[in-house]
């Protein structure tokens, strides 16, 4: 809790700044022929939102001693209903203006490298692209509705520069290689529990292979792009869209190391978690064929957990505007039906008797583990090793049942 309130006090207080800042920048300048224009990219941190990297855009002008950050990456955490709009992926970002000096503070705490691209426009161009930033950062324009893959901090650089340049950017053809999910999954190396959970939200759509404007949402690949792309001014005429690259601030382990260390942890890995929990149903299933009696606690537990990670999954599915979370194939598994189950099947088990809910189970869930494999969606670690272990649930209870039934008719003859 202090940490997210240290967040919110930090972000309240980048929102004033940002304000008084494009009040200050709103009066018009005379041309001025030393204004230059570059691409920021920030190296990624460990928080969850930092995990991506960032970028920004910086003009700076030596005649008025100007060094100002445009950043697309800053929201609001007083904005009405934010956590509601969150969810259903209707969040508004805004752009800010920030002193050079601020801007560096917030990545050299935790390590972070700074990279500045001087695009070599000319100076008209350069400064048509400070107008529109200036204008855009007004408050009255600066709120924008953020999309993880086409509408972000690197996306909206990307196409202002493109929009205020003579002639067109060209970027380096590469093969269509990546997808979102691996692209994702390259910036999540090491946070395991961020990894399995992305992938547990995001449906089939994100499992495309991309092409080379696609890939540019990520900041870091962003970076690569422009640093082999070319401007087509026609006639033949070619120029490189950088001038110059230059090291802002570099990349500092000690503090990476440091700031990692600050974030919370979770012992387990989430595959040492779901397969630790379906050797755990395993034996208990071992323990309840030879006792012929089912622990009946057990699927309440299982039954409820599968049924709200189902609720979660489905109305993100339905009312979420989250990119690729309709297209999720998981809710085969994690569905909201079991939750209607969980009683009968509690009183069948306190009474040792079984319901059919366990041989429908036990036929949906056998029918993903078979075809789950020719379904073109990527799981989440986290999904096979859970539908074994309610599979292995609803086994147990029609076997008990079966040898039940089979040692009543011996008896009976």
């Amino acid at each position: 809790m202090r940490h997210l309130t240290s967040i919110f006090v930090f972000l309240c207080g980048i929102l004033m700044s940002c304000q008084l800042f494009a009040q200050q920048l709103r009066a018009e300048t005379p041309f001025d022929s030393t204004l230059t224009v570059s691409l920021l990219t920030c190296s990624p941190g460990h928080e969850a939102y930092e995990l991506y990297g960032h970028t920004a855009l910086l003009v700076e002008s030596r005649q008025r001693s100007m060094a100002v950050v445009y950043n697309y990456g800053v929201f609001d955490f007083e904005a009405p209903h934010f956590l509601w709009r969150f969810i259903l992926g209707e969040c508004d970002y805004l752009l800010c203006p920030q002193r050079m000096e601020s801007f560096l503070v917030q990545y050299a705490e935790r390590g972070s490298s700074v990279i500045k691209q001087v695009l070599n426009l000319t100076p008209v161009e350069a400064a048509r692209v400070d107008s529109a930033l200036r204008e855009e950062s007004q408050p009255e324009n600066r709120v924008y509705r953020y999309h993880i893959f086409r509408n972000n901090c690197t996306t909206r650089a990307r196409d202002l520069i493109e929009q205020h340049v003579d002639g067109r950017v060209t970027y380096p053809v590469r093969p269509r290689r990546n997808t979102f999910r691996t692209m994702l999954h390259g910036y999540t190396k090491g946070c395991d529990w961020v990894r399995a959970g992305t992938d547990l939200l995001l449906g089939a759509d994100v499992d495309t292979l991309l092409n080379e404007r696609d890939e540019q949402f990520a900041p870091l690949y962003m970076m690569g792009y422009v640093d082999s792309a070319f401007i087509d001014r026609g006639l033949r005429r070619y120029s490189p869209l950088v001038r110059e690259r230059v090291v802002l601030l570099a990349a500092d382990p000690v503090r990476q190391q440091a700031d990692a260390a600050r974030q919370p942890s979770f012992p387990l890995s989430p595959a040492s978690f779901a397969w630790g929990l379906l050797a755990l149903g395993v034996i208990v299933a071992i323990y309840e064929c030879l006792r012929q009696r089912v622990v009946w606690p057990m699927d309440v537990l299982l039954l409820t957990s599968q049924g709200l990670v189902g609720v979660l999954l489905t109305f993100m599915a339905l009312f979420s505007v989250h990119p690729a979370v309709a297209s999720n194939w998981q809710v085969w598994v994690f569905n909201p039906l079991p939750l209607f189950f969980v009683y009968p099947v509690m009183k069948a088990g306190r009474q040792h008797q079984w319901h059919v809910y366990h041989l429908f189970a036990a036929s949906f869930l056998s029918l993903f583990l078979v075809f789950g494999f020719f379904i073109p969606q990527d799981f989440s670690i986290l999904t096979r090793p859970l539908a074994l272990l309610l599979l292995s649930r609803a086994l147990v209870h029609i076997i008990i049942f079966k040898l039940r039934h089979y040692r009543t008719h011996n008896i009976s003859f």
